[in-house]
């Protein structure tokens, strides 16, 4: 069973700053929810920490809020529904991608570019925030799930 645990305000500093330095993002509008020790879940609603809780004990629950990131020692990776929530914020490691790029990105496939970036980016098309990537020296690795992905043109 997946423990469910909210963040302190003194984790939640944490992680805005680490946001912050990575894509320029200032504030979290919500409550963050640890599930596990890697996955951020974003909860929003009416209820209090303890009505959760409560209800967690009574039910079994899949997940509470949306799924918002994934944090790992070198740094946070936004969900694509992350990318979604805070692109208003998001103003740093920015990757622009052209038609051709963004069809191969949504398709799953890594992008073989050199962008001069290190570690989590955000790939964007034209306005359109597509979900986060890592850079490294000569690719952007693909984290956009199954579910989510463009079928091929070919098939």
């Amino acid at each position: 069973m997946i423990e469910w645990r909210f963040l302190n305000s003194q984790e939640k500093k944490k992680i805005e700053a680490t946001l912050k330095g990575e894509f320029g993002i200032k504030k979290i509008p919500g409550e963050l929810i640890s599930a596990g020790s890697e996955k951020l879940f974003l909860f929003s609603g009416d209820a209090s920490e303890s009505d959760v809780k409560e209800f967690i004990e009574i039910s079994p629950v899949d997940r509470v809020g949306i799924y918002f990131a994934k944090v790992f020692d070198d740094g946070i990776r936004l969900s694509v529904d992350g990318v979604q929530i805070m692109k208003d914020q998001i103003s740093r490691n920015i990757v622009e991608l052209d038609e051709e790029q963004a069809e191969t990105w949504m398709q799953g496939s890594e992008l073989l570019v050199k962008t001069g970036k290190k570690g989590y980016v955000v790939m964007k098309y034209k306005n359109d925030f597509l979900g986060c990537g890592k850079a490294s020296a000569e690719k952007i690795t693909n984290f956009i799930p199954k579910n989510r992905r463009l079928k091929s043109r070919l098939n």
